[in-house]
């Protein structure tokens, strides 16, 4: 039996960090076992300019723990009043390293995002011709679209008359929560990958919603039925090199997750690896580990793997993680996976 494992040290390829007093709050819970990640530009206002982003990347490394190796890749926030010169600018700088497309009104703090996609066509064909990706946050916003199946409605309206109209984009679908999204990055031609977060691959939606609400457990995209979370275990499990990680992990305030109409989102970024250890240990796939934390992410990004290593040991009792992090604006709860996690990074 495995009880320790050496990989290389993983990224994570989409993460919420907010601002202010958060940021420096929840930061070293993400430097401490992460070399680098995509920074998520849903502030408020969002980081939509070369100048917003630079301005947010010395925020970020101003209020990382002393010592701290760790590297932010920035991204822009794409509305339909996107620059394509300076897109070109910032990739070419190598200020950022993606742009992030929502949505308008699919989640948090992405009012801002795109509701015509025609308008956001130039920016989109810069992107091609330069190899810049885009993030996709994958769900439509229709009202009349049941949440359950807004990813895969998404996948056939949005997605794939998108790409057929820019050859050449690279894409990444995040956080995806269904089958039919695993199927489509799986089959799909041309460059195109997906991240998976650690609690999906962890919670469905009896975790959430049977025998009461746990709000610590919405987010969104939505959990779904646990044939899709099956599926997403298998895709995360099987060295396939479309699939990657990417926490999504996004603070909140209790006091935001637990009222009348709770913020989506839930804060991983504590315990991920020992969470990600217990899933890849219960599907046998505990040597697909480095591939999904640290080796497909750097080579769909184009970036080089990690030198420094990271290590995970099993012991014989629980790890020990703290139930929330203290911000000055109060508590941010950490991801609890509902039963002991007995791997820790060593």
């Amino acid at each position: 039996m495995t009880r320790t494992l050496t990989i290389r040290r993983p990224d994570d390829w989409h993460l919420h960090l907010r601002d202010g007093a958060m940021l420096r709050a929840v930061l070293p819970e993400t430097s401490r076992d992460f070399a680098r990640a995509i920074i998520m530009p849903n502030l408020v206002p969002p980081v939509v300019t070369s100048a917003d982003a630079v301005a947010y990347r010395d925020r970020i490394i101003d209020a990382l723990p002393q010592g701290a190796d760790f590297k932010p890749l920035m991204t822009l926030y794409l509305t339909e009043d996107t620059d394509p010169a300076d897109v070109r600018a910032a990739a070419q700088s190598g200020l950022i390293t993606a742009i992030k497309l929502y949505p308008a009104g699919a989640t948090t703090n992405s009012a801002s995002g795109v509701s015509n996609f025609d308008k956001v066509r130039p920016v989109l064909e810069t992107m091609a011709e330069i190899g810049l990706p885009l993030c996709f946050h994958g769900e439509v916003t229709d009202p009349t679209v049941d949440i359950f199946d807004r990813e895969a409605v998404f996948l056939e309206t949005k997605l794939d008359p998108i790409r057929r109209a820019t050859p050449g984009l690279k894409v990444t679908l995040e956080h995806i929560t269904t089958k039919d999204g695993i199927d489509y990055v799986a089959g799909a031609s041309g460059e195109i990958a997906g991240t998976i977060t650690t609690h999906h691959l962890m919670i469905n939606r009896n975790h959430l919603l049977a025998g009461g609400i746990r709000p610590h457990y919405y987010c969104l995209p939505v959990v779904k039925r646990a044939t899709h979370q099956e599926a997403l275990r298998k895709a995360a499990t099987s060295g396939n090199p479309r699939f990657f990680l990417g926490t999504d992990s996004a603070p909140h305030l209790d006091g935001a997750k637990e009222s009348a109409c709770g913020c989506a989102g839930c804060f991983t970024a504590t315990n991920t690896m020992a969470c990600l250890a217990h899933v890849f240990e219960e599907e046998n796939a505990l040597d697909k580990l480095e591939a999904f934390t640290s080796l497909n992410g750097p080579a769909h990004y184009g970036l080089p793997v990690n030198d420094a290593t990271l290590t995970l040991t099993k012991g014989d009792t629980p790890t020990p993680y703290p139930s929330h992090i203290d911000t000055p604006d109060g508590r941010v709860t950490v991801f609890d996976p509902g039963h002991p996690l007995m791997w820790r990074v060593t």
